[in-house]
């Protein structure tokens, strides 16, 4: 008899301690690589400065990323896969309106206190590189298409057919970018989740008129 992941509490199976590992590693030269860009400018980062950081081997990093961009994106990008599943997994009795908010809004949770002038300086210039422009363009898209997916299991219809759950998930994926601009032009800095959550109120108020 062969002994799979343990459950968890929602019934489905656990990561296996070496795919936890893998993620850890992933998560780790991900975190690296945003703290030294964020220290130092992105231009002044090397991949050698981001394994040297995490405390893991160069050929490490290439067994994760192909590039330090890709890496400081990376989080983001995990986070941007599993929208879906967290918009699948509230409540079959929660409107959909209700449930994308909620899944939405736990894709942005850290983001409750603002951070300070010179990292929000920092991440500025981050997000303007044009090479981190790139990679979050892909990061949308997957959101969206996840998002659409997981829109189309909920209402019965087929995003590969129907437009609806493409429609729905790229509004909500505007209102989040409108969000993301108005939270990088404030000042003082603000807190990220509460400009998100009024976007999409504002969005849901729009689409109910």
């Amino acid at each position: 008899m062969t002994h799979g992941s343990p459950p968890d509490p929602d019934g489905g199976p656990l990561p296996g301690r070496r795919e936890r590992k893998k993620l850890a590693t992933r998560h780790a030269l991900s975190a690296a690589a945003l703290q030294l860009a964020t220290e130092r400018g992105l231009e002044n980062v090397t991949i050698e400065d981001i394994t040297a950081r995490a405390d893991v081997a160069l050929r490490t990093f290439r067994n994760y990323f192909a590039s330090k961009d890709e890496a400081i994106c990376a989080i983001a990008a995990d986070r941007a896969r599993q929208i879906g599943t967290a918009l699948l997994e509230r409540p079959a009795s929660e409107p959909l309106p209700e449930a994308l908010l909620n899944a939405v809004l736990q894709h942005y949770q850290g983001t409750g206190q603002p951070f300070g002038q010179e990292s929000m300086a920092a991440i500025r210039l981050i997000a303007g590189s044009p090479a981190i422009r790139g990679e979050y363009l892909k990061i949308n898209a997957e959101m969206q298409d996840a998002l659409a997916a997981a829109i189309g299991e909920r209402t019965g219809t087929d995003p590969g057919t129907d437009m609806y759950p493409q429609i729905l998930a790229g509004a909500v994926i505007a209102a989040t970018q409108v969000a993301i601009r108005r939270w990088f032009r404030a000042d003082p800095p603000e807190p990220l989740l509460p400009i998100i959550e009024l976007a999409l109120h504002q969005l849901t108020s729009a689409s109910a008129e």
